[in-house]
């Protein structure tokens, strides 16, 4: 009777994914900026101004932006504001695509 009532959980069940304080997906905004000015900028003789400069302002920005906001709060910020402004309800749904053909479905309504 005890096993119900005792059972062991993995500890890294919710485990955030952060390295020095920054999502995956900020990380990838960050090191793609890196790569992308250090192509362009890469030979000049403003390169560290250019490719280390805006990839250290980008840094800070993300890191004060995020400050005091739950996990993927930029994300969901540009999903928000590119998102269609009314849904309609009555709207047919035109993304739905049948499997097979000549098969029954059944939709929920």
């Amino acid at each position: 009777m005890e096993e119900l009532f005792i059972s062991k959980v993995p500890r890294a069940l919710d485990l955030k994914n952060k390295l020095f304080g920054f999502e995956l997906g900020d990380l990838l905004l960050i090191f793609l900026n890196l790569s992308l000015s250090n192509m362009l900028f890469g030979a000049s003789e403003y390169r560290y101004s250019f490719v280390w400069g805006t990839t250290l302002a980008i840094a800070f920005a993300i890191y004060f932006a995020k400050r005091g906001r739950p996990d993927g709060f930029i994300q969901h910020w540009f999903q928000y504001h590119l998102s269609q402004t009314y849904f309609f309800a009555g709207r047919s749904d035109f993304s739905f695509k049948e499997f097979k053909h000549g098969a029954i479905h059944v939709r929920s309504k």
